[in-house]
């Protein structure tokens, strides 16, 4: 593993991939910072090569979605939004995974590329593990659905046992002896 690579941590890229319209992305400024790059000059590569972005690799975030990310964002990081002194003119980009894997042709520095490669690595484990708790959650449906049949069938027996030992109904009993009609 080659220096570059592991000063970016798998846990830092995963912390940075957010779900937003039913995606996973990262935003611009979060791969401006993995790269090494200033946020403008990744989005004016992008800017230079708009046709390999199209709507479904690269999107731009409305007003609402951005500041729900701000708010994460500040939780997160335990800072306060202090625009007083500067902050971003435009509303950030959000790149899926294939348009990071796009982003591998813009930026050709090698700092790009190992952060390109660690971030596809942390793209595939997130697939992984949400597929991982797919099964899980499959399975543990299926366990329900048993339980629930096992259930019936030992409230059945105990009812049955329940049944069993009842005393038996008394039969009415006839006196004894004889009797004149």
């Amino acid at each position: 593993m080659k220096a570059s690579e592991s000063m970016i941590s798998r846990e830092v890229i995963e912390d940075r991939i957010f779900v937003i319209r039913g995606r996973r992305v990262m935003l611009d400024f979060h791969l401006a910072e993995l790269y090494g790059v200033p946020t403008k000059s990744l989005n004016l590569a992008v800017k230079r090569n708009r046709s390999r972005f199209p709507e479904d690799f690269m999107f731009r975030l409305d007003s609402s979605e951005s500041g729900e990310v701000e708010k994460v964002l500040r939780f997160q990081i335990e800072t306060s939004n202090n625009r007083s002194r500067g902050g971003r003119r435009y509303l950030p980009y959000a790149f899926t995974e294939q348009g990071v894997a796009m982003l591998s042709g813009v930026l050709r520095s090698e700092r790009a590329i190992q952060a390109n490669i660690a971030i596809m690595r942390a793209f595939v484990r997130l697939r992984e593990m949400i597929s991982t708790h797919k099964e899980l959650a499959a399975e543990l449906k299926q366990l329900e659905m048993k339980l629930e049949k096992h259930d019936e069938e030992i409230q059945a027996i105990f009812q049955a046992i329940a049944e069993l030992m009842a005393p038996p109904p008394e039969k009415p009993k006839h006196p004894i002896g004889f009797f004149r009609e």
